[in-house]
């Protein structure tokens, strides 16, 4: 069992404590962190955290071996820095950085004081989008020739105030949120993106925004891609994948639409996974030396320069190369 401590009591903390305490038997949260401890102070006593104010307090405590952060996006490089100069692995929520340069920092931070480094786009371990992966990784479909994605969540709805509303640690509409999911299915799926063409569509500014992202992809492979997000949308999750062979389909976290040339359509329904503990369980693997994370610095980094590239064009209406965003101080 690996104990660990959860900065950051908010929503998604929270989201993450839930699928975990008392239910895995790899990974048990001991130590709270919160710069609120008076609204935090119930949510620590419900799930038996010593709970601090500075991370500090938590990188002390001898009991603490990994240090999961659910911080705003902007405080990731220096808490991933502080948590791996004291020697623990860090899981850090997505996006690991708001920038491609910032997350090279970081991640070099963590391979030379020889850390395990985490990301959490826990929705790659969906029954659907594992089912997905394997079909497209043992070529069922092909040479992939276009991938389409969408995901859109009503979280947004629920947001009053505070940094998730600030353009400054959440920019571009959706794609901080929701988007990045998608783009790290894309990258995961059909490697890294050449070229991105993007648009973000605003009818009502933060709070209860009502904007969306909409995007143009081509991949350094040859492939297409079309990817958008909905803030204030139901939930809807979908990655569709076409190749020489047939296209397959991943709708929602449990169905999946297998089509092949020259046959009818296949649904499949897989058994429901908690995606969230699933990922955190990956992690203890890699802490205990049994397997690598599955999302790879590589796929990290590409993930954020397509990101990058979507901001830069949303701002210019223009199509963007991801080889012109700033490439960092070139340790990777």
């Amino acid at each position: 069992m690996i104990h660990a401590a959860m900065v950051g009591l908010g929503r998604w903390g929270q989201t993450i404590l839930a699928a975990v305490q008392n239910k895995s038997d790899r990974v048990r949260f001991v130590h709270g962190v919160s710069k609120e401890p008076d609204e935090a102070r119930p949510i620590a006593e419900k799930y038996g955290l010593r709970l601090s104010t500075d991370l500090e307090e938590a990188l002390k405590d001898p009991q603490v071996e990994a240090v999961f952060l659910a911080t705003p996006h902007s405080l990731h490089l220096q808490q991933i820095k502080a948590v791996a100069r004291a020697g623990k692995p860090v899981w850090c929520e997505k996006p690991l950085c708001l920038t491609r340069a910032e997350a090279i920092e970081a991640i070099e931070a963590c391979r030379q004081a020889r850390v395990p480094l985490a990301t959490g786009t826990n929705k790659r371990c969906f029954a659907s989008m594992r089912e997905l992966q394997r079909i497209v990784f043992e070529g069922v479909l092909g040479d992939i020739l276009h991938i389409e994605g969408h995901f859109s969540n009503e979280h947004s709805t629920r947001v009053r105030g505070g940094w998730r509303d600030d353009p400054r640690e959440s920019p571009g509409g959706g794609m901080t949120g929701a988007g990045l999911h998608v783009l790290d299915a894309f990258v995961n799926l059909v490697g890294p993106i050449r070229e991105v063409d993007a648009r973000l569509y605003s009818r009502k500014a933060p709070p209860d925004p009502r904007d969306a992202v909409a995007v143009l992809a081509e991949f350094e492979c040859g492939a297409t891609g079309l990817m958008a997000t909905v803030r204030a949308a139901p939930m809807f999750w979908r990655v569709h994948v076409f190749g020489t062979l047939g296209s397959a389909e991943a709708r929602g976290e449990d169905t999946l639409i297998l089509a092949k040339i020259g046959g009818q359509p296949e649904t499949h329904l897989y058994e429901h996974v908690d995606p969230v503990r699933t990922l955190v369980e990956a992690f203890a693997d890699t802490i205990e030396g049994k397997a690598l994370f599955p999302i790879t610095p590589p796929q990290i980094l590409d993930t954020l320069g397509a990101f990058e590239a979507i901001l830069a064009s949303i701002d210019t209406g223009k199509p963007v190369a991801v080889a012109d965003m700033p490439p960092g101080n070139g340790i990777l």
